[in-house]
Order: C-alpha cells, then sequence, then structure tokens
C-alpha cells in the first residue's frame, strides 16, 4: 500500500490544492509556479493536522518527511538548520483553506538559540539584528507554542524602553536586548518550570504542533462558527526559509493590495515599516508609512514589487493582498491571497475588473453578496448635524458605528448581553481580542494601519474599523481614553466613522446611506442627492449594474412578507415582484381584538356573526389598500393564523381581575362579561398553543371566521376592478396537516367567491393553496397537491416542528450550548437546516409536482430572506422566495448569483 504523503514542497502544488494545501500554502506553490521570488519551503498539510486531531498526536511519518523537506531547503539557500556559521532561520506559520485571521500567530526564526545568535550576528554583519532576532522568538514562541501571557514580555520590552530613555523597539541596542532576552528566558523558565529549548530541531516540532493545536483553540471555534467554517477542515502547517526584513533601515517589510480594499480604487495600497519583521505591520505596535514612500527608500526594489503587484492581479483576476519583505535591497514574496475588502469596494472591484476585461458579468455577480450589499444600505452619520469630534485616525472599514465605549472581551459581551451597542476600544487589537470584536458595533484602536490585526478582521466581518487614531492615549489599566485634556471612561458613548476615519463623543443622528436611496428612489435620485461625489457615484453605479444584471439572470422571483399597503409600497420600491406572506392576524390587533374576543366568546350564532358583520368592512378596506399597492402583481394572503392565545387576555391576570371584584362585593355588566370570558379563556387555555387551535384548525373550530376573510378579498377585487386596476389575490390556508382540512376550506372558499361574483357580475378566480409547515404535510403532498393550486413552504414553523423547538425558548436557553459543543453552527432559524428541514422541503416540492407539474411552489419563512438557504431553495427548484420588504434587494442579487453559480457548477461537473 502507498504510503500516504504529508510533506509537499512548494514547487510540487497549486492554488487548486487549498483542501490539502490550505490557502497559505496553495498561494505560496502558485507564486513559485509564477517565477515570483519566494523563500524556500514546503507545506504539511490539512490530512496531517486531521490525523493529529484524532490520534492526539502527529503522525510519526511527519517527522521524517519534514527531516527531508529541511535538508530540501538547506540545499536551496545553503544554509543549514543549528549551523554554527551560516544558521537557517525558519518561519512556522498556520494556513487553513479558508483565511482566519490572527487565528494562530506566526513564530518566526525558529532555529536560533544561544550558540546560533552569534553566528547570525557575524552572518548578517549586524549583531543588534541577531539579539533582535533571537528576543522576538523567545516572545513569539512563548506566547504561540508555550501559551504564556504575552503581556509579560510586553511589560518587560516597556520596562527595557522605559530604562534605556526611548520609545521604539529599534532604539535599544545589542546590549540592551541581550538583556532583555536573559530576562525572556527567565519569564519562560518560571512560568513552564522548563528552559527555552535550545534545540532548532524541537523548535521546529513543538512549533508544528502548536500549529495543529490552535486550530481548535476558542477563539479559532468562534470565528469559524461566525464565519460558517466547518470544524472538520484542519489546517496547514506553512514552514519557510526567513529572510530579514529587520537587517537595519535597508530591509522592511510591508503589506500591499492591489487596489484599495476599502474604496476598490487601483493604485498604490499597503504599509511599509523600515528595519522590521512582519509580524510588527499586521500587529499595528509601530505605525507604518504609506506604501508610497516604499519608491523613495528603495526605488528598484519599488518597482520589482509593483511589477509582482501587477503579474498577481492579473493571474488571479481580482484584488490580491500580499506580503513581502526587503532584505538589503532583495525583494522576497512571502504571501498572496485573495484580498478581503469592504463591501463598497466588492461592488466597485468587481465592476472595475469586468471594465478591464478581466473577468465577465456573471463572475463579477459570483464576486459580491447579499449581505455585502445588505451592509452598504446601514445608515450613515448625517453630514449636517453637530458632533464633537475627539480624533481623526486611519478609515480602515467603512460604517457608521454609535456606542459605548469597552476595553476588553469581558465588558463589551457583557454590555452587549445587556442590549447595549458596543465600540471596542484597543491600542491595538491581537487575536484575543475576537470575543470582543465579536460583540461590539465597531472597533478603535490607537495604533496600526489599514492592514493591521484590526483593519483585516474588521473587513472580513463587515464591521465599522477606526485605525492608528494615534491622538487618542488608551490606557486599559484605568479603562479611560484621554484625548488632551478630554477623559472618555468605560461606559461613554462615542461614535466611529469607519470611511472618513473620524471619532466623535456622544451620539451622532444617522441618515439613509446612498445605496438605500438608490434600492427606494433610484439611481437618478440616488446621484443626485450625492452631490456628485464621484466615490459615491461610482458606487451607486456599481451596486446597479450588478443588481440589474443579478435580476437578468435569476430563475426564483422575489416577493415580500407585507401585512399593510405602506408595507407593500416599501416593497415594491425595492424590486418585489409581489407579496408571498400577509399575515392577516396582525390586522385584528389593536382595536379589532374585541371583536376576535366577541367571536370566541359568543353563544348563539347570531352573536357570532354580528362580530364577524363589525369585522368586514374592515378587512375588505385592509384588503383594498393592499391589493391597490401591489396592483398586477400576485398577492398571498394567509388566513388568520395566531395562536388564540395572542387574542385573549392573561388568564392569570383575569382570574385575580375577577376575583377581586367579587371580593369586593362587585356587580355590573363589566363583571359580568369579564366571567363570561374568563370561561372561554379557560375553555380553549393551552399548554403549549404554538401546537395548538390556529390556523386551519381555528377556521373549522370557529365557523364564519374564515368565510369572513375570504368574502373581505372578494369583493375587495371587485371594488378595485371597478376603478380599474388589476388586483391578483391568493388565498392560503395555514397549517394544514390533512389534505381534507384543505378541502373543507377550498369548498367554502369557492361557494363564497361563486356567490361575490354572481352579484358582481365579475369572475373570481382566485388560487388557493396552502402553506406546508408541518412535516406531515410536506410528507403526503401528493396528496394535498390535488386540493392546492399553490405551496408556500412555511419554514419557521416547519423549522419548530421538525427540530421539536420552540423558537422564543431555545435561541436563549440552550443554542448557546449547542453553539459551543458544536451541535449547531449556526441558528436553524437563520440560515435553513438543508439536511432535514430542507429534505422535507424536497420531499413537498417533489410529491407537489409529481400530481401538478406547474404547481406553483415558494418560501414565505424568514429563511426566503437568507442567503445561503436561497441557493438551496433555487436548487429546489421554487419559483419564488419571499422575505421582509428590507431584504429583497439582498434576496434579488443572491437570486442572481444562485443561478450563475448553479450554471458554473453544472458546465464544470
Amino acid at each position: 500500500m502507498t504510503q500516504q504523503q504529508y510533506v509537499y514542497m512548494f514547487s510540487e502544488g497549486d492554488r487548486d490544492q487549498k483542501d490539502l494545501l490550505g490557502g497559505k500554502g496553495a498561494n505560496l506553490a502558485e507564486m513559485v509556479k509564477l517565477g515570483l521570488p519566494v523563500p524556500p519551503g514546503f507545506t504539511i498539510s490539512t490530512n496531517a493536522c486531521r490525523a493529529y486531531l484524532s490520534e492526539g498526536k502527529v503522525p510519526p511519518e511527519v517527522r521524517v518527511e519534514v527531516t527531508r523537506s529541511v535538508r530540501d531547503v538547506e540545499d536551496q539557500i545553503g544554509r543549514h538548520l543549528g549551523d554554527s556559521e551560516e544558521p537557517l532561520l525558519l518561519s512556522v506559520r498556520s494556513g487553513a483553506k479558508f483565511s482566519m485571521p490572527g487565528m494562530m500567530e506566526t513564530v518566526l526564526n525558529v532555529g536560533l538559540n544561544d550558540d546560533t545568535v552569534g553566528p547570525l550576528a557575524d552572518f548578517a554583519g549586524d549583531e543588534r539584528f541577531a539579539w533582535d532576532s533571537y528576543r522576538r522568538l523567545i516572545q513569539m514562541f512563548g506566547k504561540t507554542v508555550l501559551d504564556i501571557d504575552s503581556d509579560l514580555f510586553s511589560d518587560a520590552l516597556d520596562a527595557r524602553k522605559e530604562a534605556a530613555g526611548v520609545t521604539a523597539d529599534i532604539d535599544l541596542d545589542a546590549e540592551q536586548l541581550k538583556a532583555l532576552v536573559k530576562e525572556y528566558k527567565e519569564i519562560v523558565e518560571r512560568k513552564t518550570g522548563t528552559p527555552f529549548p535550545q534545540s532548532p530541531r524541537k523548535q521546529l516540532d513543538m512549533a508544528i504542533e502548536a500549529v495543529f493545536r490552535s486550530w481548535n483553540t476558542e477563539r479559532a471555534r468562534l470565528y469559524r462558527r461566525r464565519e460558517r467554517i466547518p470544524d472538520d477542515l484542519g489546517t496547514a502547517v506553512n514552514v519557510q526559509a526567513m529572510v530579514f526584513g529587520n537587517l537595519a533601515d535597508a530591509s522592511g517589510t510591508g503589506v500591499c493590495f492591489t487596489r484599495d480594499p476599502s474604496s476598490g480604487h487601483s493604485g498604490v495600497y499597503g504599509d511599509y515599516l523600515a528595519n522590521a519583521q512582519g509580524e510588527d505591520v499586521v500587529a499595528g505596535i509601530r505605525n507604518t508609512l504609506p506604501l508610497a514612500e516604499l519608491e523613495k527608500l528603495d526605488k528598484s526594489a519599488y518597482r520589482e514589487l509593483r511589477s509582482a503587484m501587477r503579474r498577481l492581479e492579473t493571474h488571479y483576476r481580482d484584488l490580491c493582498d500580499i506580503e513581502f519583505t526587503i532584505e538589503r535591497g532583495h525583494l522576497w514574496m512571502l504571501q498572496t491571497r485573495v484580498g478581503k475588502r469592504t463591501p463598497a469596494a466588492a461592488f466597485r472591484v468587481a465592476t472595475q475588473l469586468v471594465d478591464e476585461a478581466l473577468i465577465t458579468m456573471d463572475e463579477a455577480l459570483e464576486r459580491v453578496t447579499g449581505e455585502q450589499l445588505n451592509q452598504l444600505l446601514f445608515p450613515q452619520f448625517d453630514p449636517e448635524a453637530e458632533r464633537v469630534l475627539l480624533a481623526t485616525g486611519m478609515g480602515a472599514s467603512p460604517g457608521a458605528a454609535v456606542g459605548e465605549v469597552a476595553f476588553d472581551n469581558e465588558s463589551a459581551t457583557s454590555r452587549k448581553a445587556d442590549g447595549h451597542d458596543v465600540i471596542l476600544v484597543r491600542r491595538e487589537t491581537s487575536p484575543e481580542d475576537l470575543p470582543g470584536m465579536i460583540a461590539a458595533v465597531g472597533v478603535l484602536t490607537a495604533r496600526g494601519g489599514k492592514t493591521s490585526h484590526a483593519a483585516v478582521v474588521a473587513r472580513g466581518m463587515g464591521m465599522c474599523a477606526v485605525v492608528g487614531a494615534d491622538d487618542l492615549v488608551v490606557d486599559v489599566a484605568h479603562k479611560q481614553i484621554r484625548v488632551g485634556e478630554r477623559v472618555i471612561n468605560e461606559g461613554d458613548v462615542i461614535a466611529i466613522d469607519g470611511k472618513s476615519g473620524e471619532v466623535f463623543l456622544g451620539d451622532v443622528p444617522v441618515v439613509d446611506s446612498p445605496v438605500m436611496t438608490y434600492i427606494s428612489d433610484g439611481l437618478e435620485a440616488a446621484k443626485a442627492a450625492s452631490d456628485g461625489d464621484v466615490e459615491t457615484d461610482e458606487l451607486l453605479d456599481a451596486v446597479h449594474r450588478l443588481l440589474t444584471h443579478a435580476d437578468d439572470r435569476r430563475r426564483l422571483r422575489v416577493r415580500a412578507n407585507a401585512d399593510t399597503g405602506e408595507d407593500a409600497e416599501r416593497a415594491r420600491a425595492r424590486g418585489a415582484e409581489g407579496i408571498g406572506l400577509c399575515r392577516t392576524e396582525h390586522q385584528f390587533l389593536g382595536d379589532r381584538r374585541k371583536n376576535i374576543e366577541a367571536v370566541i366568546v359568543a353563544e348563539t350564532d347570531e352573536d357570532r356573526q354580528a362580530a364577524f358583520d363589525e369585522l368586514l368592512p374592515l378587512q375588505r378596506a385592509d384588503f383594498i389598500e393592499l391589493l391597490a399597492a401591489m396592483d398586477g402583481l400576485p398577492t398571498t394572503i394567509r388566513l388568520i393564523d395566531p395562536p388564540l392565545h395572542e387574542f385573549l387576555p392573561n388568564i392569570t391576570d383575569l382570574s385575580v381581575e375577577v376575583a377581586l371584584a367579587e371580593e369586593r362585593g362587585e356587580s355590573g355588566p363589566e363583571l359580568e362579561r369579564a366571567k363570561v370570558l374568563l370561561e372561554a379563556v379557560r375553555r380553549t387555555h393551552e399548554q403549549n398553543p404554538m401546537l395548538g387551535l390556529r390556523g386551519v384548525r381555528l377556521g373549522l373550530r370557529f365557523p364564519g371566521l374564515f368565510a369572513l376573510q375570504i368574502r373581505a378579498i372578494g369583493e375587495a377585487v371587485v371594488e378595485l376592478r371597478k376603478q380599474g386596476k388589476d388586483p391578483q389575490p391568493e388565498i392560503m390556508v395555514p397549517l394544514i396537516g390533512s389534505v381534507r382540512e384543505l378541502y373543507l376550506v377550498r369548498g367554502e372558499a369557492e361557494e363564497i367567491l361563486a356567490e361575490i361574483g354572481k352579484t358582481s357580475g365579475e369572475a373570481l378566480d382566485v388560487p388557493i393553496g396552502c402553506m406546508i409547515e408541518l412535516p406531515r404535510a410536506a410528507l403526503t403532498a401528493r396528496r394535498i397537491a390535488h386540493a392546492a393550486d399553490f405551496f408556500s413552504f412555511g419554514t419557521n414553523d416547519l423549522t419548530q416542528t421538525t427540530w421539536g423547538f420552540s423558537r422564543d425558548d431555545v435561541e436563549t436557553e440552550f443554542f448557546p450550548a449547542y453553539f459551543d459543543n458544536g451541535v449547531l453552527t449556526i441558528s436553524p432559524f437563520e440560515t435553513l437546516d438543508e439536511y432535514g428541514v430542507g429534505r422535507l422541503v424536497e420531499i413537498g416540492v417533489e410529491g407537489g409536482r409529481s400530481v401538478k407539474e406547474n404547481l406553483k411552489t415558494g418560501v414565505c419563512g424568514e429563511h426566503g430572506g437568507d442567503p445561503e438557504s436561497i441557493h438551496f431553495f433555487h436548487r429546489t427548484g421554487l419559483d419564488y422566495v419571499s422575505c421582509s420588504p428590507f431584504r429583497v434587494p439582498v434576496a434579488r442579487l443572491e437570486a442572481g448569483r444562485a443561478a450563475v453559480m448553479t450554471r458554473d457548477a453544472s458546465s464544470t461537473a
């Protein structure tokens, strides 16, 4: 049997092997194929990580293959690990299939020890550089591999700088760094009980295992849950020969983008630090220089970098994020990937690449998402409002965020749990801050640039971020921000503008975003409101082009859930092609609730009919308003479907009220009415009203209730036709479990509509269908289809009844525990459970269309506006999705993407 290969030299892979080599390893291999200057190295595959996670130890074959690969690197670079003259040093980095910024920090300078630090100094001709590299190794290794609190190293470094009277790391000389190395080694021995490992190979093996172990750290699991990354992928490990950006000022390191990840504009974007190693840029511990400054420092290396940037963007046909190091004037490419970008940049870049003939419009549609569009619909700060400016940094991820200041994870998460919006404020963020970032609506840092950890992670999360606001003195210990004489304490409210980089004191009013204005009022109105702002107009054009293309490509129609004429008009303005769900029970709340009470407590048919007679003109007016707003478009009206208790007083409150009145000796019609009502409440009281007397059961239990609504619909149609309009109602029966239930309601409806038609002279051919929201309805769809003109899947209740969940109870009660232990990675009420609930949808569609080939099917649960669920509904063959009016643009875009991506998948199958 052929032994499985675990380790691959960079020259053995390519970018299509992300499952095996991880994203970072696959892209390193691709750069090697392109002939770019990449330091030699190798990738330990995700298979090795999965074996480690399964067995609890690194497979012995990995160690053997690593030895062979290290020797290959030594041959290529001409230096040897642990050598006493020209030692080879290595970097060890994680690299999963999907980018997980900062999940496991890099360990640089692996191979340095007490014996090799001197030869490294001789080789480099720089003693300070060698000792600086050694202290970095101990600091990174101690934190990442040995799990030592990083503050211990940071505090020691700060103390050493203070004692030396300097403010920057680079100002410490060789002797001071030697002392710092000694102090670092003492920290390691004190905290672990063993000395810092001196064997280069032991350092390498421990670092590799630490990467595997990092896959299941709490912050990694938290990030995967948020980004919906599967837990069983594992991470690869990339081991690479070190090149040095901290060899004095002729060397340096940087991160760059082929286009601005905030705006999408083509040009020179990135950060550069002279005399630094790569993690210095990402960590944000020193404020960086703009990439354009590199041209002044090293024109040759700058030109070579610009050429490589253009080559990579052309090869990947997308915005690329690139890490590089310059070692004494020699450019080395350390990494590239398709760069994370803001929502606005995503739309701009996609259309720019079309205009540059690098991609097609279909490919451009695949490059943007409904969630990115949704973020562009969020409000922005009102430019006319009075504001108190605190500071200005760099806008790293656009948006407007207002919240209470929080300085750490615990404060951010607890304040969010109490219902408050939070701005996480740090000097700079690190991977440990991920829980706080997830809890926050925005992030503010005093240090760092557009490629710092805070900026990269915020852009990936679609969160507003301002970085590098160096006028702010962030005092975490005292939980204060100081700006000059002004002090902001934890819990005070601030506002940040992720586009301009401005930070304001207190709340700031918001207004509609330009994209929201476009969606509501059209392109011309939105451009008129932008007052000629070129960047805004570019964004509007990009959104318009891609949303229009999505409309051209999509097969799924998009309707809205709307209960009033106002809701319907709002939905239509956003591009809705009908109403997929009108929840008529919402029309009976408020003052009309008494009428339903009267129906329930009625002792005679006459009393019940009197209540119906009062409601009929009100219902007719409701439907006239709704159908007029959706003139010419299908409007699905669901017959009343509340749990009955929603229309009745609380049984405990009413019992107390009656008991107290009797105790006081009161009498009269009010008390008698309360007694009658209490009897009705007791009679209809249910332990689990969500599975009780509601939907079709309510209509059959109280004859005339559905008839009232059906008559109101029919009479509304007649009235609107007289006005020259084209109402297109569809009557939907809720909570069907048996075909007989539907036949009973359908028979009554046809009689009423026929009667209205005969009286008015208008033929009323109104489709009558049902909701599929019970497992039995889906499983017996073949039978139900004989009585239905359409199916609409109510996936909210179908999820509840399939899982046995009561949504209101479980989301706060035990979902958090289910997320923690991996039973769930996302709420099934947010994204459809394809394996369970989705299978029932498939069975329902198959069953219905086996009887009626062209049976119209749709979905009206909240999943109709969820991007991932929309792709499932497209594949399943539904005709439409229905969602909140505010989600209609998102659903339109995703329905177009689903059509394009399905076509691409079928063409390559």
